[in-house]
C-alpha cells in the first residue's frame, strides 16, 4: 500500500493511529489481504480522515486522529455495516470510542485478547521430550499436516481455525518468514509413520521475529498439538523450543497473543514468565437495524 489513491489513505490513516494509539490499527490478516488480495471479496469506504475495511463479516475501522470526536467512526461503521447481518471487529486498544460506537449500534462485547510479555534474558525451566517424539525445522511438503494440525487445534478458534493453503503461502512469501524458527513434534521413527503418504505431525509451534520495528522483539505465533497427541505435554515442550531459539535471534522480548478465557494456555504461559501488558477486545453481533 503505497503511492496515491485509496490505498495510500487507508495506510496514511492508518499510520497516524499506530503512533496516536501505540497499537498496530490493521492487523496481519488485514494487511496482508491488502497486499495479496487487494479488494477482493472485500469493499472499502473512505471519508472525513477515517475508512471502513469490510472483509465477509470483519470491519477494520479507523478514524485520524485529526478527525476524531465528529461522528465519522460512526456514519462510517453505519454505512459499511447497512449490507451485512452481522459483525466481528476488534478495538486493539479497547479504545472508548470503539466502546461508544458498538453501543449506538448495538454490538455486544464478545472476547477479550490478551497480549503477553516476557524478556527474553528470564531463564528457562528444562523440558523432557516425551519418548517416541523428535523435533525438527519445518520442511517442504509439511504444508497439509501442519494445517490439518492447525484446523483440528483451532476448531472452534473464529480466526486462526480457517487458516487455508493461500493464507499459509502469502506468510511463506513475508520477508520475516524463517523455517529454522517453525518447530514440529513428529514422530521418532517418521519415516514408518507416514507409510508412504504426507508426514504426521503432532504439534508445531511457529516463531515469529518482528525486525522492522524498532526495538525488535519475538512473537510466539502459533502453537498448536494435534487433538490425538493431548496429554503429552507437547505444548509446553514446543514453546518451550520455540523460546530458546527466540533468546538467540538479537530481541529482548517475546510477546504472544491468547484468549483471555484460555485458562489452560494462560496456566502454560504464566508458567514460563510470560506477563499480561495490554488487552484488545472484539465486538460481535448483529448490528441494529441491519
Amino acid at each position: 500500500m503505497s503511492g496515491t489513491g485509496p490505498a495510500a489513505e487507508v495506510r496514511r490513516i492508518a499510520e497516524a493511529c499506530d503512533l496516536a494509539d501505540d497499537v498496530i490499527t490493521l492487523n496481519e490478516q488485514a494487511c496482508l489481504q491488502l497486499k495479496y488480495r487487494g479488494l477482493r471479496d472485500a469493499s472499502l469506504w473512505l471519508g472525513d480522515g477515517g475508512f471502513a475495511l469490510l472483509h465477509g463479516q470483519i470491519l477494520d475501522l479507523a478514524v485520524h486522529p485529526d478527525s476524531r470526536g465528529h461522528g465519522v467512526g460512526t456514519a462510517l461503521a453505519t454505512t459499511a455495516l447497512a449490507g451485512t447481518s452481522r459483525v466481528e471487529a476488534w478495538s486493539h486498544a479497547d479504545h472508548p470510542a470503539a466502546a461508544r460506537i458498538a453501543a449506538r449500534l448495538g454490538i455486544p462485547r464478545e472476547r477479550e485478547l490478551r497480549i503477553m510479555s516476557r524478556p527474553t534474558s528470564l531463564p528457562l525451566a528444562e523440558v523432557t521430550i516425551p519418548d517416541g517424539v523428535r523435533i525438527r525445522t519445518f520442511e517442504p511438503g509439511d504444508e497439509a499436516a501442519l494445517l490439518e494440525v492447525n484446523a483440528h487445534a483451532f476448531a472452534h478458534h473464529p480466526e486462526q481455525g480457517h487458516m487455508t493453503s493461500e493464507d499459509f503461502r502469502e506468510r511463506v512469501a513475508e520477508a520475516w518468514f524463517d523455517p529454522a524458527g517453525l518447530f514440529l513434534a513428529v514422530p521418532e521413527d517418521e519415516a514408518a509413520s507416514a507409510s508412504g503418504v504426507a508426514p504426521e505431525v503432532l504439534g508445531f509451534h511457529w516463531t515469529k521475529v518482528h525486525r522492522d520495528e524498532v526495538p525488535p522483539y519475538g512473537e510466539v505465533y502459533v502453537v498448536a498439538t494435534n487433538p490425538k497427541a493431548a496429554g503429552r505435554g507437547l505444548g509446553t515442550v514446543l514453546t518451550n523450543v520455540g523460546l530458546r531459539y527466540l533468546a538467540t535471534q538479537g530481541v529482548d522480548e517475546v510477546i504472544l497473543y491468547v484468549d483471555g478465557d484460555n485458562d489452560p494456555a494462560i496456566a502454560v504461559y504464566d508458567r514460563q514468565g510470560f506477563v499480561t501488558v495490554r488487552t484488545e477486545v472484539q465486538y460481535r453481533g448483529a448490528a441494529a437495524g441491519t
